[in-house]
Formats: C-alpha cells, structure tokens, sequence
C-alpha cells in the first residue's frame, strides 16, 4: 500500500464519519421539527377559540361602556333639570315667603312689644353660620334646660 492509498482511505474513513454525524443531526432536527409543527398546530386549535371568546367579551365591554354612558348621560340631564326647578321653586316661592316671615315676625313683634312688665334688656346678637339671632333667645332656652 502506498501513501496515496493510505491517505484515500484516511479520507474515506473520515468522510464517513462526518456523513454519519450529519445523519443523526438531520435526524434530531426533523424529530425538533415534527414537535414544533404538533405545538404550532396545538396552540392554533387552543388560541382560535380563545381569541374569539376574548372578541365576544371586549363587544360585551363595548355594548356595557354604551349602557353606562347612555345612564351618566340622563342622570347629568336629569340634575341640570333639578338644578333649575331649584333654582324656578327658589325665585317663585323664595320672595313671596320670606315676605310672609317679615310680616309675621314684625306682627309677633308689635303684639309682643306691647307687654310693660317684661324687663328691658340689651339687645345682644350672636352670630351663627352667617345670620344673627338674637341673644335672649338663647339665653331662655338654657333657662329652660336648667330648671328641668
């Protein structure tokens, strides 16, 4: 055997070796394959109807959102029109009876007035949650609590 000989058949060898590492490389790659398609195709079957059931809520969402802005849109209706039947019962009413507490309060004035046995005492005012109220009343209320 010559060198050249040896040298083929160390070529050979070598060549079926390598042959023999990409058949089993090509093997392990079809098996990775074959997985991967059977994973693709089970994640396809699963995902299709979760897709659609995540479409049937987000139209469920949609059509919810509508109803609540179809209500918030009445109830800020139905305030503007109970801010202004307010503000109709205020003026109609608010001067006409303010009126009548005048005059009754100056009836009950004039007719209490009159008594001369009841003690002068100075008027004093105490000012409560911006109005003033005479004094004296206080002053008999806690009179009457203490007696009891």
């Amino acid at each position: 055997m010559s060198g050249g000989e040896v040298a083929g058949i160390l070529v050979a060898v070598f060549w079926a070796i390598l042959v023999s590492f990409l058949a089993v490389a090509l093997a392990r790659l079809a098996q990775t394959l074959r997985a991967t398609t059977k994973l693709v195709a089970d994640v396809t079957d699963q995902a299709v109807p979760l897709l659609a059931d995540a479409s049937a809520a987000v139209r469920s969402a949609q059509t919810q959102i509508d109803r609540v802005d179809a209500i918030a849109s009445d109830v800020q209706e139905v305030t503007s029109n109970a801010s202004a039947l307010s503000t109709t019962v205020a003026s109609t009413f608010g001067g006409p009876l303010v009126k009548v507490a005048a005059f009754g309060y100056g009836v009950r004035r004039a007719l209490g007035g009159g008594r001369q046995d009841a003690p002068e005492r100075t008027a004093r005012r105490t000012v409560i949650v911006g109005r003033t109220v005479p004094a004296a009343r206080w002053g008999r209320r806690n009179q009457r609590g203490k007696k009891d």
